[in-house]
């Protein structure tokens, strides 16, 4: 059945919100709103506060476009609210979005199903920290439910190591070490039930940090990403799964990494993408011939109907 934009009804685009990830979804959602503008979607911005489900409820939207990144927008809770008052929304279910944003547990589910990640080492307390170097240097220090990824940092010693650990542990108490992969980086973007051309990402950053995902020019996107036909293939099948696996919906990102002898390594999911100037998505999909107005016209063409 082909959808028309009255069909969708008033759209509020969740932007904003209250995690560190802030001024980026403020970017990526006003993009977002313009493009349903521009289809004639009768959608408009809400900066999502503690008042959110009542504001939704009294302006009698009908459904809910999800930019909201990070703790509170991406993990599961916006969307068990919107859930409880029966409104569809975009992306991920809960459980998808909450494994999806828990970056320890979804690569233990991982582990669990024989899918491809590098070592990695939970930090719980200080006491811990021999446990992440038994992994070996250099290290990769996360916050387990932090995204664009702010806190992260690469530890070289014993002393980086607990100094990256208690930086990550002002943004989570849950913390994470994996072992440094020192490949290239690929990202697979997924909508519906396609997973678009690959990209691979070139920094002179010492990672993929915040400032080479939203602020640096020097940060190379390769799409096509260079790699044979065969083995991109391949790479895009195990980012299905991947996808899959945490029970994800609707559109995301799964990224990873090959390791220096060139096997797989997964990194995470992203359930709730960027849709800034600088975003994956938006790139992988213009690759495949979507336009940005498309792009989101299907995002929200697949909106989860609940209740």
């Amino acid at each position: 059945m082909t959808l028309l934009a009255a069909d969708f009804g008033k759209v509020a685009v969740l932007m904003g919100g209250l995690s560190a990830e802030r001024e980026v979804s403020l970017q990526g959602g006003q993009a977002v709103l313009e493009a349903l503008v521009r289809r004639g979607v009768n959608a408009h911005g809400v900066d999502a506060g503690r008042d959110v489900l009542s504001l939704l409820q009294q302006e009698h939207y009908d459904r809910v476009f999800i930019m909201l990144h990070g703790r509170g927008g991406e993990d599961g809770v916006i969307q068990g609210a919107l859930e409880s008052i029966g409104m569809p929304y975009t992306g991920s279910g809960v459980a998808g979005s909450a494994l999806g944003m828990d970056k320890y547990r979804c690569k233990l589910l991982w582990k669990g199903l024989g899918l491809p990640t590098a070592n990695f080492v939970m930090l719980e307390q200080a006491a811990d920290l021999a446990r992440a170097e038994v992994l070996g240097f250099p290290l990769m220090i996360k916050p387990s439910h932090e995204g664009s990824s702010i806190g992260m940092a690469k530890v070289e010693n014993r002393q980086q190591l607990e100094q990256a650990w208690r930086q990550a542990v002002g943004y989570d108490v849950e913390v994470m070490a994996e072992s440094w992969i020192s490949g290239a980086e690929y990202t697979a973007s997924i909508l519906d039930d396609q997973v678009l051309p690959l990209i691979r990402i070139e920094t002179p950053h010492t990672f993929y940090d915040y400032e080479a995902k939203y602020q640096a020019d020097s940060t190379a996107y390769h799409c096509p990403c260079g790699l044979p036909a065969e083995q991109e293939a391949e790479l895009r099948q195990l980012a299905d799964q991947a996808f899959r696996a945490v029970g994800a919906k609707g559109w995301g990102r799964v990224d990873l990494m090959l390791d220096a002898a060139g096997n797989p390594r997964l990194l995470e999911v992203n359930t709730v993408p960027g849709m800034t100037s600088h975003s994956l998505v938006p790139m992988a999909a213009r690759a495949e011939g979507i336009d940005f107005d498309e792009l989101v016209w299907r995002i929200l063409s697949a909106s989860r109907v609940t209740g």
